[in-house]
Formats: structure tokens, C-alpha cells, sequence
């Protein structure tokens, strides 16, 4: 399904999760390619992004790594539906020279003389699944949630954390920058810190610790509803699906 063309110089704008960046700059140069409709883009945590248009800031549509913050604007009349457009799996990131596996990974995580990075949990929906990795651990042993909490660094997507150069995912930087030995973080995060970290790996979390991540899209009341509905369309069409696909995600409506 292509979006009709629209008048020149028309624009509609894109407010991200941070994770989608990658993917989105490639669905929002083809959106233009068949509909004539710039869009700019804002990444940054889903919880941040809430916040600014809570507090006025403007934008057409809204692409959290969450459902709870776009339905949180939803039942404030601040949005639209919110549809799961994605999903995304939380992976271990680890620096070169440390080699896990999954049977292992627990284990690591709690040793004290690994430091384990984390996002920011309210902040950024990658946190708080990170949050929902420990409270998993603890029906394996008692005790292992407070823990993993006590020893949890949050280094990314809070209102505070520390920049990363252009162009360089923040796992990656931290994990070059010995502030983390592992990092639980996005799988498709972690394909990029592997391409852009020599002796950098991946593993997956163990089944008890599994955790599944559902993206949700919604359009924003404060912006233009229709070039905002064309462009939220062009995410759930095929070509965007596969895009989204081609970075590592599921993407459910291929």
C-alpha cells in the first residue's frame, strides 16, 4: 500500500524509541520516496518522549519501544489507538574477552566483580524490561532480585546519562569504555555493538529469563491527524514491516 502524494514541502514528525533509529531513518526515507512528505525525527527513551508532550511539545507520531507509554498519552486524550507495530527480544552484550552462555549468563550477572550495565528503568522501557529479567531471577533463588538490582548500573536512557559520540551505539561505548563487562539490552542494539565492537558478542538470555519487548505506534493529537496517519500506514505496510524485519526485529504484520 503506497501513501498518495502529498503537496510539496509538506513534513510530518517522527518522535522515536532510540532503538528504532536505524530502522526508522530507512522507513522515513522511502515513506518520502512514495509519498513527497519529509518527516523529521526526534530518537530518544519512550519515557522521555512521554514526558515532552505531556508537557506541550508537538509531534505527529509517536514510536515507543513500550505499550504502556503511548497508551499512557492514549487515556490522556493527548493520542490515538495505540497498535504494536514491533517486537524485540533483550539479549546479554558482552565485551571482548568475556565469553558466557546462556547456562552461564545468571551466574555472571551475579558475581560481584562483573559490572552489568543496564538502561533506566521509567526512563526507558529497556531498563524496566531489565527490571523484569531480575524479578524473574528471583524464582529461580530468593534473593537474586535484590541483587541484580543493588549491582545494576544504569548507564543509558535517563534524563542525565552520559552522551556516546556520534554514530556509536551507547552499548558499545560503554563496554569500550570498561563501565560495563555486560549489558542487557535490545538484541537488534546488540547486532550493532558486534559490528562496531571487535571481540564484542552476543548471547542469548536463558529460558526462565526470557523477556519479549512489544513496540507500540500511535498517531499524536497534537500534530497533523492525516499526514500522521499516512505515515503510521507506511509503518505497518509491508515495506515498512520489512524494513523493520531487515534490522532484526519481528515484524508481526509481515
Amino acid at each position: 500500500m503506497q501513501p498518495a502524494r502529498a503537496e510539496e514541502n509538506s513534513t510530518v514528525r517522527l518522535h522515536a524509541a532510540g532503538s528504532l533509529r536505524a530502522a526508522m531513518m530507512d522507513i522515513a526515507k522511502a515513506f518520502t520516496a512514495s509519498s513527497g512528505i519529509k518527516v523529521t525525527t526526534v530518537f530518544s527513551s519512550s519515557g522521555l518522549l512521554r514526558e515532552r508532550f505531556e508537557k506541550g511539545e508537538g509531534g505527529d507520531v509517536f514510536a515507543s519501544a513500550d505499550m504502556g507509554n503511548p497508551q499512557k498519552l492514549a487515556q490522556d486524550g493527548k493520542a490515538g489507538s495505540v497498535v504494536l507495530f514491533t517486537r524485540n527480544r533483550l539479549c546479554a552484550v558482552l565485551r571482548p574477552g568475556l565469553s558466557l552462555t546462556s547456562d552461564t549468563l545468571l551466574a555472571a550477572m551475579l558475581d560481584p566483580t562483573v559490572k552489568l550495565g543496564t538502561s533506566t528503568p521509567k526512563a526507558d522501557p529497556s531498563g524496566d524490561y531489565a527490571w523484569e529479567i531480575f524479578r524473574k531471577a528471583e524464582t529461580i533463588q530468593p534473593g537474586n532480585q535484590a541483587k541484580l538490582e543493588a549491582k545494576a548500573l544504569q548507564l543509558t536512557g535517563g534524563p542525565t546519562s552520559a552522551v556516546p559520540p556520534p554514530d556509536i551505539n551507547p552499548y558499545a561505548w560503554h563496554l569500550k569504555e570498561g563501565r560495563a563487562d555486560l549489558f542487557l539490552a535490545y538484541c537488534t542494539g546488540g547486532r550493532e555493538v558486534e559490528a562496531q565492537l571487535p571481540g564484542a558478542s552476543m548471547v542469548a538470555l536463558p529460558a526462565a529469563l526470557a523477556t519479549c519487548a512489544d513496540y507500540g505506534l500511535t498517531v499524536l493529537k497534537s500534530g497533523d491527524a492525516a499526514r500522521g496517519g499516512m505515515l503510521a500506514l507506511f509503518i505497518l505496510s509491508a515495506e515498512g514491516q520489512k524494513i523493520l524485519a531487515d534490522y532484526g526485529f519481528d515484524a508481526p504484520l509481515r
